[in-house]
């Protein structure tokens, strides 16, 4: 060949910093050489709690794993329309609310056209943008984490096609208001609310998909009911939006034991409310242990993690402390939060090794 490889790939996509993912306990158990049972893993925001019994014993019953699954999700899309409360032509469940972001951008961008984001937020949102050929728009939040409306309109010019709104925002944990995302709706560009932590905020803007047709609302069961491992989202979208997404996804994007293992979720939802219920307790003895440090600052949480603000000392430093003990939280090295750590709510006993060891630490 008289070019290489490498001049045939897409020059932008050189250009994208990888998306730095948590990792499982095991790979953190062998790099800091403690036994996994020993390892406190509060950096993913997941359900310490695990998947239902129930859960458990549908998947080991399950007979038809050699044959592919359902392509149009059509038993679990029902389900979740009556959890939702729309009707199934509203919904699609993608391999985690990840590839669902991926297919949004694909289904709206052509090359060069903007991605309107707000950080600090999820990071999935930027990477994807860029992986589909947009251009990111950053308009960062407000001191307090709320979104800088004005600025936003600002950014909206007619490349302008989408906007992200984590709601809880991931990592600060606040809520966006109804009232500010129907002003966004109102100007022409798409509005993706992300609403990943909804079981835990119980704040929900789905029921307005009916009134606008560039309203998406993304979920996951990664969080609330312990799937994180299976991947499994799901959107409510407009019905056009959606018949274009389902058009568009690949055919077997969601296995049949992530399909499987949602169904027996909502169907065991009086298990999962009290699993719920005691993790935003965790999350709220957990803020109030780390509200005893003069040395952090605590932001109000409406998701199943707490943001803290080192106010001395290095957060890095710290970090990395925890690491040595085993505990693990988030650390994100960018510049708005490079004095920050984003702790997830865990069992009472996680809480208590957290503590006792930032006491050691500081």
């Amino acid at each position: 060949m008289s070019r290489e490889v490498s001049e045939l790939m897409r020059k932008d996509i050189k250009d994208i910093e990888a998306y730095l993912p948590i990792e499982p306990t095991d790979i953190l158990s062998h790099r800091v050489d403690i036994p996994a049972e020993r390892v406190v893993k509060l950096d993913g925001n997941e359900n310490p709690y695990g998947c239902s019994q129930k859960v458990r014993q549908a998947l080991a019953k399950y007979g038809y794993y050699h044959l592919y699954p359902d392509p149009e999700q059509r038993e679990l899309r029902k389900a979740l329309a009556s959890y939702v409360g729309l009707d199934s032509e509203h919904i699609v469940v993608g391999s985690g609310s990840d590839e669902l972001i991926d297919l949004i951008l694909r289904l709206f961008l052509e090359p060069a056209d903007v991605v309107i984001n707000c950080p600090p937020t999820f990071g999935m949102y930027s990477f994807s943008a860029g992986v589909c050929g947009g251009v990111v728009v950053n308009v960062p939040r407000k001191e307090d984490f709320s979104i800088d409306i004005l600025a936003v309109k600002r950014a909206l010019t007619a490349r302008a096609k989408v906007i992200f709104i984590a709601s809880p925002n991931n990592p600060s944990g606040n809520v966006t208001p109804e009232s500010e995302i129907c002003e966004l709706l109102e100007s022409d560009i798409v509005v993706v609310v992300d609403e990943a932590y909804f079981e835990f905020s119980g704040v929900t803007v789905a029921g307005l998909v009916m009134q606008y047709d560039n309203l998406v609302v993304l979920r996951t069961f990664s969080k609330w009911a312990g799937l994180a491992g299976l991947r499994v989202g799901y959107g409510i979208f407009p019905v056009d939006i959606a018949r274009n997404l389902m058009k568009i996804k690949q055919p077997y994007n969601v296995n049949c034991a992530a399909q499987v293992a949602a169904l027996e979720s909502l169907k065991d939802m009086k298990y999962f409310r009290s699993v719920i219920q005691a993790i935003i307790e965790e999350k709220e003895r957990l803020a109030r242990a780390l509200s005893r440090f003069a040395w952090l600052k605590v932001y109000p949480s409406q998701a199943n993690f707490v943001l803290c603000r080192v106010l001395k000392g290095e957060a890095k430093k710290i970090h990395k402390e925890l690491q040595r003990r085993g505990i693990f939280v988030r650390y994100f090295d960018v510049p708005e939060l490079s004095d920050c750590l984003r702790i997830s709510a865990g069992k009472p006993e996680h809480t208590d090794a957290l503590i006792a060891a930032l006491e050691d630490i500081c």
